[in-house]
């Protein structure tokens, strides 16, 4: 079965199957390529995972990067 290729960016938070030991469920992309290297939003720990690894254990993004929130309604 073919996972598929998630777009993602350097400075995107996306969320994976399974926690960081330190409790955390977010993780900050520091790098793209062949691998990801994956950065721990709670203890800042860096993680480098093969590719496919990522594309099989992604489970959504929390923030995309470049992504400007709009301002709220007065």
């Amino acid at each position: 079965m073919a996972v598929p290729i998630t777009p993602v960016v350097p400075g995107d938070v996306v969320r994976l199957k399974k926690p960081h030991p330190c409790g955390a469920n977010e993780w900050r992309i520091v790098r793209v390529g062949m691998d990801v290297l994956l950065e721990c939003v709670g203890c800042e720990r860096k993680v480098r995972l093969v590719r496919y690894e990522f594309d099989r254990r992604f489970r959504g993004f929390v923030r995309r990067a470049g992504s400007v929130e709009s301002p709220a309604e007065e």
